[in-house]
């Protein structure tokens, strides 16, 4: 029998494929919600997917709140902290999304070195590098600024939390004891989901193309990557001797624009897509008085490409084809909408 995982977040988008990944190599899973009324959503949805779930149990955790963190973490050998908000749009408060991604983040971390927990898996996002430059390569070495206003609330939440959870390793490998840390970086996520909830980020994308919703996409190219290579390579980084210490890369090497996904929608003989992009002065004026606007604007005209070297080579790792993986998403959506 294999080590238990506690593994937060698990009815999210991504949560669920890590859920699905862990269950079918064997392990225990301690899967966090906020409601556990939600069981019965996540049962079904693993379930469907063919999971054998009789090695899930759950818990109850809030982000916001220390409640539980430490029993839940009891008895795992793994943590992998997968919860923190997602949304574009750029919230009224600021701390409406930053609280819960780093103070998540830290809760998560105490309570694997108060358990003994011996990796933490902190899901991050190519976000927290890619914010460093508009054009060119970034790697695994860059840092996303966040004192400047350029940046969404995303991409400063992401990067707080991430540098909150290396801080905390810092100054706990003063102890012979600490747990290690591996933060894995997707980019753009997308692939079919788990279950019947289409309302995440890319999902809901996906959905307003199809149904005519997006006349223009905006001028913004960054890799993008499957959701199914993310679940693997977040259980590949818990267990990888060599992992311990890295930030991980998740995605396709190079950029793909949001007008490139609308074209490989149209050529697949969807008719609501539009491949046509939009002024990014047009959404800057937008941006006065839209969050999501807001929320895109630091991305807009941004060209980059990412150095995935170490992800490829260590984990001896194959992207999935995006252009499969945007059919394949379009084909969920469409019998979900």
């Amino acid at each position: 029998m294999k080590e238990t995982v506690l593994l937060t977040g698990i009815s999210g988008y991504i949560g669920l494929h890590c859920a699905a990944e862990l269950l079918n190599q064997g392990y225990k899973v301690r899967g966090s919600l906020r409601d556990l009324a939600k069981m019965d959503e996540v049962l079904d949805a693993l379930k469907g997917a063919a999971v054998d779930t009789s090695l899930l149990e759950f818990v109850a955790l809030d982000l916001l709140q220390d409640k539980g963190w430490v029993e839940a973490a009891h008895g795992a050998t793994y943590l992998m902290h997968v919860a923190s908000p997602f949304v574009v749009a750029n919230p009224k408060n600021e701390d409406e999304m930053i609280k819960p991604a780093v103070d998540g983040t830290l809760r998560a971390m105490r309570a694997a070195q108060m358990a003994g927990v011996k990796r933490v898996v902190l899901t991050s996002s190519i976000v927290a590098m890619m914010g460093a430059k508009m054009h060119g390569t970034f790697g695994p070495d860059d840092w996303t600024p966040t004192n400047t206003s350029s940046v969404s609330t995303y991409s400063k939440s992401k990067t707080l939390a991430e540098q909150a959870a290396w801080d905390f390793i810092k100054d706990a490998h003063q102890e012979d004891d600490a747990a290690e840390l591996v933060c894995v970086n997707p980019g753009g996520v997308f692939g079919p989901p788990l279950g019947n909830n289409i309302s995440g980020q890319s999902m809901s994308m996906v959905s307003q193309m199809l149904a005519g919703k997006l006349p223009m996409v905006p001028n913004i190219s960054f890799p993008m990557v499957d959701v199914r290579d993310v679940a693997q390579i977040h259980v590949k980084a818990m267990t990888h001797p060599e992992a311990a210490g890295l930030r991980i890369i998740t995605s396709q090497a190079e950029g793909t624009s949001f007008s490139s996904i609308a074209q490989i929608l149209i050529e697949q003989g969807y008719k609501g897509p539009s491949s046509r992009v939009a002024p990014s002065l047009l959404l800057k004026l937008v941006s006065l008085f839209d969050r999501e606007a807001q929320g895109l604007k630091g991305w807009l005209d941004m060209n980059v490409d990412a150095d995935n070297s170490k992800t490829v080579t260590l984990f001896d790792w194959t992207p999935r084809p995006f252009k499969e993986c945007v059919i394949e998403t379009a084909e969920a959506v469409s019998k979900l909408s």
